[in-house]
C-alpha cells in the first residue's frame, strides 16, 4: 500500500503552515517565504497506539533528584547561565556570524574537560582539520575532547549513543542537520523543528548538557521557528559589534537562572577573555571634560555597569532633522526632546540629534531617561558635567522624575569607582550612601545642581 503524503507550505520566518503557495506569508507578512514540504501522514492505528501510552504520574510533593549544575570553569560564562550548566538542560546559543560562537564552545569544551568530564564536539560546518586548527590556535588540547563532522542526524544520535557516559555535548550548528525522513533541505523549518526536538529528548534522556548553536537571520533574530527557543531551557544572545574588541552574551530566556544576565568577553588573538569588571570598560578615561556627556548607573540581570551617555545638539538646514541613537531608543528619545521643549522651553525640534551609549552597549531600562535628559541640557547649554556625578532615573511625560528599582545597588557600584556625587529620584525611602545624593522631582532641577 502506498503511503498517504500530505503537500504543505511553511513560512521560513514564522513556521506557520499553508494549505497552499502564497507570494505572501498572511501571519507575519513576510514576502516569499513559503516553501513546499511533503510530509507522510500518520496512520490511524499508529495515532491510537500513540495515545494508548502510559503516562507515569507524580504528587507534587514527592522527591525528585535536584539538578546538577557543573562550573564550566569560565566565571563570566557561568554568571550568565546561572551558576554553571545543568544536566540535562538544552542552550540555545545565537549570534551574528563571526562574533565568536565557535570559539567560546571551543572554550567551555576545554574548561569543562580539564574537570575529567566527557564532552563531544560536533560540527556540520568544518572538516574536522578545520576543528583542529582553530583548536591549535586557542590552545585547546585536551585529549578527552572528542570532535566529529556529521550532518546526518541519525548518525549524530547513534554517536551520542555509543557513549557509555557522556557530560556535555555541542551541535555547531543545528542548520546544518537534517533528518533523512524529512524531504525539506537542513535549515528548513522542519528540519530545525525535527532535529532539535530529538536531540532536546535525547539530552534528557541520557542526561547530558546540549549546547546547540543556531545562525541569524538580517533582522537579528535566530533562524528558524520560534518554536526552538521554546523548546530549549535556555536562549543565549552573542551581542556586539565586529568593530569592538569587546563581546556580550544575554540570557534572553533562562529556565535555571536570571534573565537579562550579561557576560562581557574581550576577544583577543588566543579567543574570548574573561571582563570581570566591565564599568571600567565603558567608562571615559581621562582627557578634558566636554559638554553633552554623563555618567549613568544601569542594571543588567543581577549586575551594576556604569555607562557613558553622550549627546550631541547641532543645527540642521534639513525640513525633517536627523534623529542617530546608538544604544537605546529612538522613540524614547523622541518623547524625551518634546518633553524638554514644553516643559523647560528648550527647543530643538529643529537641530540634529545624535545621542550615543559609548563601547557599544545596547541599554533597555528607563532608569537611562534623567541621564539622556542631562547630556542633552548640557550639551545645548554648553555646560559640563562634572566627573563626578552618577545620574539615574526615569522621566515622564510632565518632566516629573520618577524611581527605578535597585537604587542602593547602583549607587554602592558608583561609590566603588571612586564617584563622590548622584543625581537621583526623590524618594521617600531613606536611602543609606556616602555619596552626595541630590534627590530630584522635576527636570528643571538638572541645570541648578550641575551650576552649582
Amino acid at each position: 500500500m502506498s503511503k498517504k503524503l500530505i503537500q504543505q507550505y511553511i513560512c521560513q520566518a514564522c513556521g506557520s503552515v499553508h494549505p497552499r503557495w502564497n507570494g505572501k506569508c498572511t501571519d507575519c507578512g513576510e514576502w516569499n517565504s513559503l516553501v513546499e514540504e511533503v510530509i507522510e501522514k500518520p496512520k490511524k492505528t499508529e495515532l491510537l497506539k500513540a495515545r494508548a501510552n502510559d503516562v507515569e504520574i507524580y504528587s507534587i510533593d514527592s522527591k525528585f533528584n535536584e539538578a546538577m549544575r557543573t562550573k564550566t570553569g569560565m566565571e563570566e560564562f557561568d554568571r550568565v547561565l546561572g551558576g554553571g550548566l545543568v544536566r540535562s538542560s538544552a542552550i540555545l546559543l545565537g549570534g551574528d556570524p563571526g562574533i565568536g560562537k565557535s570559539t567560546l564552545v571551543l572554550q567551555v569544551l576545554s574548561s569543562y574537560a580539564k574537570q575529567n568530564l566527557n564532552v563531544l564536539y560536533i560540527s556540520g560546518e568544518e572538516a574536522v582539520d578545520q576543528i583542529k586548527l582553530r583548536a591549535s590556535r586557542l590552545n585547546v588540547t585536551e585529549k578527552s575532547i572528542s570532535i566529529c563532522s556529521a550532518t546526518q542526524l541519525s548518525g549524530i544520535v547513534s554517536t551520542i549513543n555509543s557513549y557509555e557516559h557522556i557530560d556535555l555535548v555541542v551541535i555547531d550548528s543545528i542548520q546544518t542537520i537534517y533528518d533523512e525522513n524529512i524531504e525539506s533541505a537542513p535549515g528548513s523549518v522542519s528540519q530545525v523543528r525535527s532535529c532539535s526536538f530529538e536531540l532536546i529528548q535525547l539530552a534528557k534522556r541520557s542526561d547530558f548538557a546540549l549546547i546547540i548553536i543556531g545562525h541569524v537571520t538580517k533582522e537579528g533574530n535566530i533562524a528558524g521557528p520560534k518554536v526552538l527557543e521554546h523548546m530549549v531551557d535556555t536562549v543565549l544572545y552573542f551581542e556586539g559589534d565586529n568593530t569592538y574588541v569587546y563581546r556580550m552574551i544575554r540570557a534572553i530566556k533562562n529556565r535555571f537562572g536570571a534573565a537579562n544576565e550579561i557576560a562581557v568577553f574581550e576577544m583577543t588573538d588566543t579567543g574570548l577573555k574573561e571582563v570581570s569588571n566591565p564599568s571600567q570598560l565603558f567608562l571615559p578615561t581621562g582627557g578634558q571634560n566636554h559638554s553633552g556627556s554623563c555618567i549613568f548607573a544601569g542594571i543588567e540581570g543581577t549586575r551594576t555597569i556604569l555607562m557613558e551617555v553622550q549627546a550631541l545638539i547641532v543645527p540642521s538646514f534639513l525640513a525633517s532633522p536627523r534623529r542617530a541613537v546608538i544604544g537605546w531608543d529612538a522613540n524614547r528619545l523622541a518623547m524625551l526632546i518634546a518633553v524638554l521643549n514644553a516643559r523647560l522651553g528648550i527647543n530643538i525640534l529643529d537641530k540634529e540629534v545624535y545621542l550615543n551609549i559609548a563601547g557599544g552597549l545596547r541599554i533597555n531600562e528607563p532608569a537611562l531617561d534623567l541621564a539622556v535628559v542631562a547630556a542633552l541640557i548640557s550639551c545645548f547649554k554648553n555646560a559640563p558635567i562634572p566627573r563626578d556625578f552618577v545620574i539615574i532615573g526615569e522621566v515622564g511625560l510632565s518632566g516629573e522624575v520618577r524611581n527605578v528599582s535597585q537604587i542602593s545597588n547602583r549607587l554602592k557600584e558608583a561609590e566603588k569607582l571612586g564617584f563622590t556625587k548622584a543625581i537621583i529620584p526623590k524618594s521617600d525611602v531613606k536611602i543609606s550612601s556616602n555619596l552626595d545624593i541630590f534627590a530630584v522631582n522635576h527636570i528643571n532641577n538638572i541645570l541648578d545642581i550641575i551650576k552649582n
